[in-house]
């Protein structure tokens, strides 16, 4: 038996709640989605700017949230491993409100009023995470190279792109979050490292 600390219990946690968030929004209609939906008016003229983070849990058909979710429990768990549940945890809500703010920012300049859900900004955020990891963390990944991770982020991003309905401020704001966090973590891992030897 593996010991707690190798197993991607934060990424599991993360993909129960949203199952069950999910399955909430079924029996109650769209009360939970009302309540958290991401839009400029609730969020920039009412201030409800617990929806910045709420929205991450809101799927918006069984598709959306499986398509989010296994990405999120298979990658999540190949940085889980590297960097641990605290890291972790904290690197994929930067990413997820890193990609909402875009998404408001986006969405403020361009007087839109609609209203977007999903964990897809964290998603990409995890993306950046891994591409920083692998320029600057100094440790080698099996079967990771910088040239796949990027051939995957630019496929993830032309998806986002030539798809419909798609938050791609929110994509590209979580992704450059992530990568941003992801490289301040590696310098301070990496100078803990030279320092422990």
């Amino acid at each position: 038996m593996r010991s707690l600390k190798s197993q991607p219990v934060v990424s599991a946690a993360l993909v129960a709640v949203n199952a069950v968030v999910f399955v909430l929004c079924e029996f109650t209609g769209e009360l939970l989605y009302n309540a958290g939906k991401l839009d400029i008016i609730s969020v920039l003229v009412r201030g409800e700017y617990g929806r910045i983070l709420w929205s991450m849990f809101l799927h918006s058909g069984i598709d959306h949230l499986f398509n989010n979710m296994l990405i999120l429990f298979f990658l999540g768990s190949m940085i889980e491993k590297e960097v641990g549940h605290i890291r972790y945890a904290v690197l994929y809500f930067l990413s997820g409100i890193g990609g909402n703010l875009l998404s408001l920012l986006s969405r403020a300049l361009h007087a839109d009023l609609s209203a977007s859900l999903g964990a897809s900004g964290a998603v990409f955020g995890l993306d950046g995470v891994l591409l920083a990891m692998v320029l600057f963390s100094g440790r080698k990944m099996e079967n990771v190279t910088p040239v796949r991770v990027l051939l995957m982020i630019v496929y993830s991003l032309y998806s986002g792109y030539t798809g419909r309905n798609i938050d791609n401020a929110a994509h590209v704001g979580g992704l450059l979050t992530g990568f941003g966090a992801a490289c301040i973590m590696c310098i301070f891992m990496r100078r803990r490292r030279q320092t422990d030897n």
